[in-house]
């Protein structure tokens, strides 16, 4: 039953948003793809006679039982992704969550507690440089007027993008009611990296993710002509930047720590013209928080010395931080008891909505395993079988919580 209902789901889901020449994922908030993914979940739903229903903040909860109900237990994921990204980063959540519905439907077992399904609203930020943005609003973690407020590369507002697609972003905002009736979260995820692959199991628990965050470096310079003004007259801001690039990858290394600068703009962005500005975009992450904080001042450090010799300025804003989440004892546990003892507990440098929702409801993480980890790229891969294996590992942890 799991692997017919997870093929058949996973099948019609995989062409939306993805693209043909490169088979990676443009699934960004609150654009075509995103509604076609938001219809894909309806129709799971309404197939299943789950009422289907989106909150104030633009996220998708699929009920079984009274949605006003007490103690519910949510499972699910995200369908949104990053530019150019894989299948499973979020998909591989949701559509389990219904697979695994559907398998406690064929074991015949009667659910004791509402149970819901959700799909969290721009959890990757690609569109507008924020992560989670749903579950953020959700749990209060983010404010109103500033989510409204966050721009797209074209200019475009959260608010505006939400008024086109038919949503009302005057009404955004924390939402601890429908928070308080849930008991339990429980994200499903592929692993994004190897520690599964190399221990030999196909699913594993999630301990802890790591305190990571996003800096945006503004390096500023001199616009000139590329062909005519002298390389000791210049102040190139680019120099700065690439200096800083190769400064991040060392402080990192040194610490035992990530550091990548994946996204950069550039004024005027012409071939013969030397900037005026670079812009380039630091995501860092380290097992502890004062590791975080050493690499990052570091980092900057280093680029304000560059920038002294070459001319040039730099302004450092941090645009989103999330600290170290460690999942609870007590529904990590539980997890443990059900799927057994054998089962690798494990931390991960990525962040997640159960990170966010973590301050607001118990919260835990399972992983299926990757077996190249890669992710956020269209090599991004996971067997069938572990991914069915995921989905009877769900279903085990539902039946154990909501079925009691």
């Amino acid at each position: 039953m799991s692997a017919a209902s997870f093929h058949e789901m996973w099948t019609g889901l995989l062409p939306i948003g993805r693209d043909a020449s490169t088979g990676g994922y443009h699934r960004h908030a609150w654009t075509g793809a995103d509604a076609d993914c938001r219809a894909w979940f309806a129709a799971q739903a309404a197939d299943r006679g789950m009422v289907c229903e989106t909150d104030r903040n633009g996220n998708q909860w699929a009920w079984l039982g009274d949605p006003a109900g007490s103690d519910a237990v949510a499972i699910g994921s995200h369908l949104d992704s990053v530019p150019g990204g894989g299948a499973f980063d979020g998909p591989l959540g949701v559509v389990s969550s219904f697979a695994a519905i559907d398998e406690l439907r064929h074991r015949g077992v009667e659910f004791t507690r509402p149970v819901a399904v959700a799909n969290f609203t721009d959890e990757e930020g690609a569109r507008f440089g924020l992560a989670c943005v749903g579950s953020r609003l959700a749990a209060g973690q983010l404010a109103p007027d500033a989510a409204r407020a966050l721009r797209d590369a074209d200019g475009t507002t959260l608010a505006a993008a939400m008024e086109r697609a038919g949503r009302d972003p005057e009404a955004i905002g924390a939402d601890p009611e429908r928070l308080g009736r849930i008991g339990a979260f429980v994200e499903l995820h592929i692993e994004q990296g190897r520690a599964l692959d190399l221990t030999g199991s196909p699913v594993g628990i999630a301990s802890a993710i790591w305190p990571h965050g996003r800096w945006r470096f503004d390096f500023h310079g001199e616009a000139n002509h590329a062909g005519t003004t002298r390389l000791t007259d210049r102040r190139d801001p680019m120099l700065t930047y690439a200096a800083t690039v190769l400064a991040a990858r060392q402080e990192a290394a040194a610490a035992g720590a990530l550091a990548t600068f994946g996204k950069v703009s550039v004024e005027p962005n012409g071939v013969n013209a030397v900037p005026s500005l670079v812009r380039g975009w630091l995501d860092s992450r380290a097992a502890e928080q004062s590791t975080l904080d050493a690499l990052v001042a570091a980092v900057e450090s280093a680029a304000r010395d560059r920038a002294g010799r070459d001319g040039t300025r730099v302004d450092v804003v941090r645009e989103s931080f999330t600290p170290e989440i460690t999942f609870g004892d007590g529904l990590r546990d539980t997890l443990s008891r059900l799927l057994g003892d054998q089962v690798p507990v494990l931390a991960t440098g990525a962040g997640h909505d159960a990170g966010i929702l973590s301050a607001a409801v118990p919260t835990a993480m399972m992983f299926v395993r990757n077996p190249t980890g890669v992710s956020h790229s269209p090599a991004e891969t996971a067997d069938e079988d572990d991914c069915v294996a995921g989905v009877t590992a769900l279903a085990d942890v539902l039946e154990g919580l909501a079925c009691a």
